[in-house]
């Protein structure tokens, strides 16, 4: 099955870290800059769609289909975290795992947002990397006080449309996380990626049987 610490992980983390608001950056090159206002946008537009009072289940999850989607580079993460059973897969084994990678996450992180309570994500710097990647390091603070969490994304350009390929948190990558524990759910159900396909139909159908 798709385990609780997976799980744990990433709701506290990819939740939290999209539905910061953004705080004042630390000045950077102008080849960075524009990784940087990326990030700090997604988590502004994420904080007005997505914490409003009053608003139905399938709204928020609409909404948040709609900023994963258009922010995040699903197809590359969704193979990346299958790894080498990508090739073992059918054509329609694909097109239904990809369908429900983004489901499952967008199920799995929605009401996630219920949760906030005024976070906000400073920018520390941003580093280009070999290729059209960028990594842009941020913090997380909570209005509470206390240490903040540090937050990597690695940003890929492509004619000037940025996408995210993976969060980091405190050094932790989210995809690898994700990926270990989707090849230990294939593993167990005798290295076939249509067992991983019914796990996650069932976890998406408890998750929406409780809201």
């Amino acid at each position: 099955m798709i385990t609780r610490r997976f799980a744990f992980a990433a709701l506290t983390v990819w939740a939290m870290a999209l539905w910061c608001a953004p705080a004042s950056a630390t000045a950077t090159p102008n080849g960075e800059s524009a990784a940087s206002a990326f990030i700090e946008s997604l988590a502004q537009e994420a904080v007005q769609a997505l914490t409003v009072k009053d608003v139905t289940f399938d709204d928020r999850l609409k909404r948040f289909r709609q900023l994963f989607a258009a922010n995040f580079d699903v197809p590359i993460i969704g193979k990346w975290v299958l790894g080498r059973y990508w090739n073992k897969a059918s054509d329609a084994e694909k097109d239904e795992y990809f369908k429900l990678f983004e489901e499952y996450v967008a199920i799995t992180y929605v009401n996630r947002f219920d949760q906030y309570s005024g976070e906000s994500i400073k920018v520390v710097k941003t580093v280009s990397e070999t290729g059209s990647d960028t990594i842009v390091y941020s913090e997380i603070h909570r209005p509470t006080g206390g240490e903040p969490i540090r937050v990597d994304w690695r940003v890929r350009s492509e004619s000037d449309v940025y996408k995210i390929i993976d969060v980091y948190v405190q050094g932790i990558s989210m995809s690898q996380t994700q990926r270990k524990e989707f090849a230990s759910v294939i593993r167990n159900n005798g290295g076939e990626v249509k067992g991983l396909i019914d796990e996650m139909r069932k976890q998406i159908a408890k998750l929406s049987a409780v809201n």
